[in-house]
């Protein structure tokens, strides 16, 4: 298809009104409103429907979206959670154009097999031998699935802006967070150079992990095309093929756990899809991670407020808590003190030991967004992803060990994690040496922050929700106090006019004034 036919298909008017709906139900059911303009949001089979129709951007939003508890009920998440990104292959003049286009007149295979393995949204994978000899799984991206996404992208920037007075502040910076998190995820997964990257990144950080990862072939890898070793085995969900292998699942689980405890909690960087068709288990029991399209990256201020919110939430520490929200965008200082409190109570609930012992990792996620649900509260999209993963491998253990629970096989390896991913020591000298080997650096700091202070240079960067905040509040004093210098200005100009009402008039503004000001103080 050319671009030209592309973009017409993109733009058709029947395909524009299909987004709009699909969109407009997503914001109605975030803001629970029956209807806009007398439009109804459509209900769970239909929006699945048209979701499929729309394509690969649609399909992964839908994805993201299906973790968001605090957004959907369960009708709706349910069946969010039922799309399949699952597509027939390419036409053979698509295959031949993108081969091309990677490949071009290099021989680089002795063989490739033309029938794809697996066909997606994005791209599909090949089974192929390089010249040398090597087997090697080859994913393609579809043809012009970039240019078909940031056309989508744009599509959902146009009615973000025109639906956004459907939105409080705090709804619209929430459902933003997740729009911004989305469009930054799915232009790198649909550059195969930069899934090579992250695949390459993962070998490097984890390389005792105990989880095998594809060895990629970047000397042939581009864009459109990313080439790695062929890896065997079966899926984690085959359980007729798994149950023919001798190996210990429990074990597994553990290796598993441990493996995403380090990267959620220690480095930072993981890997946010562990779906079962991301897992293979060898003949010889080892572990398989695949796909590296959906990788992301926990900054550490974020990372370490999320586990002081945990250790808060364990320890029904109130002050770490609304430090650690604050440090994680969740509120900001125009919180009202009492919802707070409500929203700190809540999250102790739903922690306490009594109430996890009867749940699972899912219902704990769920929880926490149900909770948020009812406060003018956001959660950021890292959250989110880490609660997707932690309920995907929960399920993984469930479909195989019996009494698996998340809550009670997963959050005490988490638990004892805290200490090493804080950067605490298990003992007396153990802290103390810590800290006497960052005794120089301390210094170091403690002097440039003198010397910045006495040459004028301090700055204080403050949170976009923080900034946005005393912005607001800058704008309405300022507008007060005009208001109320214009009205004392009319008084005295009133005054010195020569007629039987200006006294009156001058009373008036003045009393208008008066009042303004009352109000004023009454809402500082």
């Amino acid at each position: 298809m050319s671009r030209i036919s592309l973009l017409i298909r993109l733009y058709h008017p029947a395909r524009i009104y299909t987004v709009f709906r699909v969109l407009l139900t997503i914001f109605l059911l975030i803001r629970r409103r029956p209807s806009w303009l007398g439009v109804h949001p459509l209900a769970p089979r239909p929006l699945v429907s048209a979701i499929e129709r729309l394509g690969a951007s649609f399909i992964k939003l839908a994805q993201v979206l299906a973790t968001r508890a605090d957004f959907f009920d369960e009708r709706y998440l349910e069946s969010l959670r039922q799309l399949h990104d699952q597509l027939p292959a390419m036409p053979e003049q698509d295959f031949l154009e993108v081969y091309g286009r990677a490949f071009g007149e290099r021989d680089c295979f002795c063989y490739f097999d033309r029938e794809p393995l697996a066909c997606a949204s994005i791209g599909q994978v090949h089974r192929a031998r390089l010249q040398n000899g090597a087997e090697v799984a080859v994913k393609l991206r579809r043809n012009r699935i970039e240019l078909v996404v940031r056309e989508d992208i744009r599509l959902l920037g146009w009615f973000l802006a025109l639906l956004r007075p459907l939105f409080s502040e705090y709804t619209r910076n929430s459902i933003e967070a997740v729009l911004s998190a989305f469009r930054y995820t799915i232009l790198k997964e649909v550059d195969m150079a930069a899934e090579l990257s992250n695949l390459e990144r993962f070998r490097q950080a984890y390389p005792s992990s105990g989880i095998r990862m594809p060895t990629p072939y970047p000397e042939v890898s581009s864009k459109d095309a990313l080439v790695m070793s062929f890896e065997e085995g079966y899926r984690f969900d085959d359980r007729e093929g798994l149950q023919r292998l001798d190996i210990s699942f429990a074990g597994l689980m553990e290796k598993l756990v441990l493996f995403y405890t380090e990267q959620m909690l220690v480095k930072g960087f993981f890997h946010a899809d562990p779906h079962p068709g991301n897992l293979l288990v060898t003949p010889g029991g080892e572990l398989v991670l695949l796909d590296f399209g959906m990788v992301s990256r926990i900054p550490n201020t974020t990372r370490l407020a999320m586990i002081n919110m945990v250790k808060a939430a364990y320890e029904r520490d109130f002050e770490l808590l609304v430090h650690a929200s604050r440090k994680l965008g969740i509120v900001t200082d125009s919180v009202p003190q009492n919802e707070l409190a409500e929203l700190a109570e809540e999250i102790f609930r739903i922690f306490d030991s009594s109430h996890l012992s009867a749940t699972s990792m899912q219902e704990l996620a769920f929880g926490v967004m149900g909770a948020l649900k009812e406060y003018p509260f956001k959660l950021p999209q890292e959250i989110i992803y880490v609660m997707r993963a932690s309920s995907i491998i929960e399920g993984l253990g469930t479909s195989y060990i019996e009494n698996f629970n998340g809550i009670k096989d997963i959050l005490p390896i988490l638990k004892s994690s805290l200490p090493r991913a804080l950067g605490e020591q298990g003992t007396l000298w153990g802290v103390v040496s810590h800290e006497l080997q960052q005794l120089p650096l301390t210094m170091v700091k403690f002097r440039h922050l003198v010397d910045t202070a006495h040459q004028g240079d301090l700055s204080v960067h403050l949170a976009e929700e923080d900034r946005r905040y005393l912005l607001r509040s800058l704008h309405r004093w300022l507008k007060q106090l005009a208001w109320i210098a214009l009205l004392v200005a009319l008084a005295f100009y009133m005054r010195g006019v020569h007629h039987p009402a200006a006294g009156w008039l001058s009373l008036v503004c003045f009393g208008g004034a008066a009042l303004r000001l009352f109000w004023w103080s009454k809402e500082i």
